[in-house]
């Protein structure tokens, strides 16, 4: 397998799908790997550890839901869940359960290969941030943000962020007692092409508040200005201080 090359694993039970997919992801210079139901895709993950997995929700056995809970147990892989068109609940389920991003079938392969660039650049962005940053670690209370080692502890237990979650939490360390809009929070996590999308956003910060908050309904790190933004204070404060959790 080319070292050089950024490997991808396309989950789907649809071969027509797969086929096509693995052709135009090869085309744009990626490596591929296929799966065809939810345990192979589990195996393919542990042993050959993707950039990226393309996984649909509905599929044989371990459906993707399924298969992405299992997978935040022990990777922060980035995962895109393919949904159908007319399943809102499939994509809000996906993310709930750690998913990056998601993609509707049907979809065009130009679609595709924007939001497959979309979650790989935030990996890339990581060590880029990382070098320029001339503030390696912030500390509110006991959230420690290691910007150097691309890191997050609370009270010193490392925290498994999915690359999407750290950059939302260092993005908003970077920003210590500014309060973020939502608009800028998608541009600089997401891109520009999910300008609109406040509904990843949502699901992101309420993810990470559950793994590093003490009380998730009741936060203290990452605080809602609401009609305004996020903001993450320069000093720890109480669940009285706070106004707006959603």
């Amino acid at each position: 397998m080319p070292a050089n090359k950024v490997t991808i694993l396309v989950a789907d039970d649809d071969p027509r799908i797969v086929r096509l997919v693995t052709r135009n992801l090869q085309l744009a210079g990626y490596q591929t790997l296929s799966a065809r139901d939810g345990q192979q895709t589990l195996e393919e993950i542990e042993s050959k550890e993707p950039a990226l997995v393309l996984l649909d929700v509905r599929m044989p056995g371990l459906n993707g839901f399924e298969v992405c809970r299992r997978v935040r147990e022990f990777s922060t892989v980035p995962i895109i869940i393919v949904t159908a068109r007319e399943q809102e609940e499939d994509r809000i389920g996906g993310l709930d359960l750690g998913a990056d991003d998601y993609l509707t079938k049907p979809f065009g392969m130009g679609e595709l290969l924007a939001r497959v660039r979309a979650v790989l650049r935030r990996g890339q962005w990581d060590a880029i941030k990382s070098e320029r940053e001339s503030r390696p670690q912030i500390t509110v209370g006991d959230l420690t943000i290691n910007l150097a080692q691309r890191q997050v502890t609370v009270q010193g237990r490392v925290v498994q962020l999915t690359p999407t979650e750290y950059h939302v939490v260092a993005y908003l360390a970077q920003n210590l007692g500014r309060i973020v809009t939502p608009d800028l929070l998608l541009e600089h996590v997401w891109g520009d092409e999910y300008a609109s999308e406040h509904h990843l956003l949502i699901v992101n910060i309420n993810r990470v508040r559950r793994k590093v908050e003490p009380d998730p309904a009741h936060p203290i790190y990452i605080i809602t200005r609401k009609g305004i933004g996020y903001l993450m204070p320069p000093h720890r404060v109480t669940s009285r201080e706070v106004s707006g959790t959603a």
